[in-house]
């Protein structure tokens, strides 16, 4: 299974993005209104600037108390993004989460973000996968 066919599977392309000026008490906010983990924060031109998760605010506020909520996202997403392509196979994003210590990864195509994995959708694809195949081989073992 590749990185496509989860997105598909998954049924909404929305990506939420956020720029780097607004307060974390602002993104997480969001979060919460959204129900997702982490926000895609962009630049003026729409790239990839950072990526902001719930865990990165829990830290940060873990640090420095309440008055972290007024920091600007800038000063807490992560910069360095991992990226995936649409033809990426589920297994290549799934070791890359997990060495990775991530859990949320944007899909760029032709240098556009076309939509973003969290490690449970590739997870639960995973197991869609190998559920199937375990109902193939049931089936021609039976019969």
């Amino acid at each position: 299974m590749n990185v496509i066919q989860i997105l598909r599977s998954k049924g909404s392309a929305a990506i939420e993005t956020i720029t780097s000026d607004i307060t974390l008490s602002d993104a997480a906010a969001r979060l919460a209104a959204r129900r997702i983990g982490a926000l895609v924060v962009t630049g003026r031109d729409g790239s990839i600037a950072g990526i902001l998760s719930e865990r990165d605010i829990v830290r940060r506020i873990g640090e420095e108390g309440a008055r972290a909520l007024s920091l600007k996202v800038s000063d807490v997403m992560t910069s360095k993004v991992e990226t995936c392509s649409p033809s990426d196979t589920a297994i290549s994003v799934l070791e890359r989460m997990t060495s990775g210590r991530f859990r949320h990864m944007p899909v760029m195509e032709g240098g556009k973000m076309t939509g973003i994995l969290s490690i449970g959708d590739v997870v639960k694809a995973r197991i869609d996968e190998v559920e199937a195949e375990n109902q193939a081989m049931a089936g021609m073992l039976s019969g």
